[in-house]
């Protein structure tokens, strides 16, 4: 697909990456089980406790689970699915030189710039889309108009559901008070959505030729992602080993971020993972980052303070200058 005229350009700039070198990305061969819990059980007086109570042992013991009974509407990710193809079939030159839906044109992100090796290539392309309040509206036409409504829909219910196990998570810290204070420090103006596509990459041996993103960690509180088809491809390390996460388009997946790792001193974990390129297929997803403003800080008695801002451009440098993200590492308070 690579002389797709939407395609970005991988294989033209990346394909030396490949030659005399295989990416080293062994995964266990079993697809795990996620923890499911079933927010409904949430407007259950009887079981709400128990279904607060799994959300929080999920967040600890996995770091990732997925929730069923959302909230999120089938219908509304569906049409978010149909807009995003329609999005990414757009020309290549289009989608690097024009603005999406009167967001920044640096909001369109494709491959690794700076990737000297292949462990550092991520095979994909995305719309890094900031919640910030309606931006250049008036300027929309009707098409537009009609992919931006469904995208702030989307964003909005991503946010309410996101916020709303945040503040689970943090009163299973410190009761009531925690919780509102992680309502108060998270605002949907302050997160943003990604749009994300993963285009087929046969170079190699098929399977595991390329990251379709690159090992990580996310730097949020938590993210809500939509894998929107049963292609599969992503994973994450558990007990040291790299597991497949079995896709199911029906649920939705949770995972902590490392500011929440930070805020409840190690409790909840922030859980590398990583998405692998399909040789055959290309692969949807969505993820809602649920993030503060830049200026919120992180106090922990396992890490030095910190502001979100001050993160994010520690990580900025250490990628400039390592070509990869250390994270929490760099704060954390001396033994």
């Amino acid at each position: 697909m690579e002389d797709d005229h939407s395609n970005p350009p991988l294989m033209a700039t990346c394909k030396h990456l490949f030659v005399d070198h295989r990416l080293d990305a062994a995964v266990d061969r079993n697809e795990c089980d996620l923890p499911v819990i079933d927010l409904a059980l949430l407007d259950d007086g009887e079981s709400a406790e128990r279904c607060s109570a799994d959300i929080v042992r999920a967040a600890s013991e996995w770091g990732f689970f997925q929730v069923a009974n959302h909230g999120v509407q089938q219908a509304l990710l569906r049409e978010l699915h149909d807009a995003q193809v329609a999005v990414f079939r757009r020309p290549f030159q289009q989608k690097v030189g024009e603005r999406l839906l009167d967001f920044s044109t640096e909001s369109y992100r494709w491959g690794t710039p700076t990737a000297t090796c292949l462990e550092q290539l991520s095979w994909s392309e995305a719309y890094h889309i900031p919640m910030t309040p309606a931006t250049g509206s008036k300027h929309r036409t009707t098409t537009t108009s009609s992919c931006r409504a469904v995208i702030e829909d989307v964003s909005t219910a991503m946010y309410e559901l996101a916020q709303k196990l945040a503040v689970i998570l943090a009163r299973g810290l410190g009761g009531d008070a925690a919780g509102e204070t992680m309502r108060s420090c998270t605002r949907e103006d302050t997160c943003f959505l990604r749009l994300n596509r993963y285009p087929p990459c046969a170079m190699g041996s098929g399977a595991g030729a390329a990251f379709g993103l690159c090992p990580h960690t996310d730097s949020d509180f938590l993210t809500v992602l939509h894998q929107q088809d049963s292609v599969g491809g992503l994973q994450l390390l558990k007990g040291g080993r790299w597991v497949a996460v079995k896709p199911d388009p029906s649920a939705l997946i949770v995972n902590v971020g490392d500011l929440l790792q930070a805020w409840s001193n190690d409790l909840y974990r922030s859980v590398e993972h990583r998405v692998m390129a399909n040789a055959m297929m290309e692969r949807f997803s969505m993820a809602f980052f649920l993030c503060p403003s830049y200026d919120t800080m992180i106090r922990s008695s396992s890490y030095r303070s910190f502001t979100f801002g001050d993160y994010r451009k520690q990580i900025m440098e250490d990628v400039r200058s390592t070509g990869r993200k250390i994270g929490l590492h760099r704060f954390r308070q001396s033994s």
